[in-house]
């Protein structure tokens, strides 16, 4: 579980600071995606939760090879744990997300006609599937507007005063709160990027932040000596 920051913000942000923060996002990277790399839900609902205490980039080195081979659950099923496991086992905790990823799609086949569910609670039925993985597949593969709260999300949201929490569904509910409508199928997209990029966990690069004015960390990170003040 993601633990807040030892800073953490007290003082929300105000309603027009938020759409502001949101309308920098948008006009900087209209159409924001996730770094996973996948052809349908399917492959992205086993990508995610490959991903789990690993990197999307750790992710997709293994994943194509998998994929090549099974791209659907009754292909994945054909595989076998052993072979899945041969095929992931660059991933962390590749022999639990093995397992995993063969039993999720014997689920699939049998329960919902080898297809991904569009509803979280089913989603979460799953084998490795918990509620942040549910709102990513939401999210990508069926256009929902959720919020997915990784440990980047977490930390900007805590830092910027956006909505400050103590745990992820905390934040998660805060954002789904202020976040305006008309940002919020892409608003977990840029918090993460956001968090990944710029507002990293030991050193956030406050000083070519495109929301610092708004933002209530403090203090904030001055440039490097060798900056030469190129904007983000």
């Amino acid at each position: 579980m993601a633990k807040a920051p030892a800073r953490r913000s007290t003082k929300r942000l105000k309603p027009d600071e938020i759409e502001a923060i949101f309308a920098t996002f948008a006009a900087a990277n209209p159409e924001p995606k996730g770094e996973l790399v996948a052809s349908n839900a399917f492959t992205l609902l086993v990508a995610v939760v490959l991903s789990a205490q690993a990197t999307d980039a750790g992710v997709n080195k293994a994943t194509p090879a998998l994929f090549k081979l099974a791209d659907t659950p009754q292909k994945m099923v054909k595989l076998g744990v052993e072979k899945i496991t041969d095929l992931i086992k660059t991933i962390g905790l590749f022999r639990g997300k093995a397992k995993n990823v063969f039993a999720l799609s014997q689920i699939l086949i049998e329960r919902f006609d080898g297809e991904v569910p569009a509803d979280r609670e089913a989603l979460e039925s799953l084998p490795g599937v918990g509620r942040k993985t549910a709102n990513v597949v939401l999210n990508i593969a069926f256009g929902q507007p959720t919020i997915a709260v990784d440990t980047h999300l977490f930390r900007v949201s805590n830092r910027t005063g956006l909505a400050p929490g103590k745990n992820p569904l905390e934040v998660e509910l805060g954002l789904l709160k202020i976040v305006p409508q008309h940002y919020m199928l892409h608003a977990h997209h840029w918090l993460i990027l956001h968090g990944r990029y710029i507002c990293k966990a030991r050193k956030p690069e406050c000083y070519r932040c495109p929301i610092s004015e708004w933002c209530r960390f403090e203090p904030k990170t001055p440039p490097p000596k060798n900056w030469d003040g190129a904007p983000v």
